[in-house]
């Protein structure tokens, strides 16, 4: 990956608010700001559940038709 591609993404990173740059004479060091992925973790969790309940739900319907055409 090139220089500039890097940077690219830092900067794309620090506006998410994912990424925070300090400088130090010609250095520019990144640490990763973990708050708003730990936000994004949360929120993901909720649909998460749904969707894996959904999922089961279904599963469970699949089953039911499955054994009805088996059945004699």
């Amino acid at each position: 990956m090139s220089l500039p591609a890097v940077s690219k993404h830092l900067k794309v990173l620090q506006r998410a608010g994912l990424v925070v740059q300090g400088r130090r004479a010609h250095w520019r060091p990144c640490r990763i700001e973990a708050a708003p992925l730990q936000e994004v973790s949360q929120y993901l969790e909720q649909y998460r559940q749904l969707w894996e309940g959904r999922f089961d739900r279904l599963e469970n319907y699949l089953n039911t038709l499955t054994d009805e055409e088996t059945a004699p």
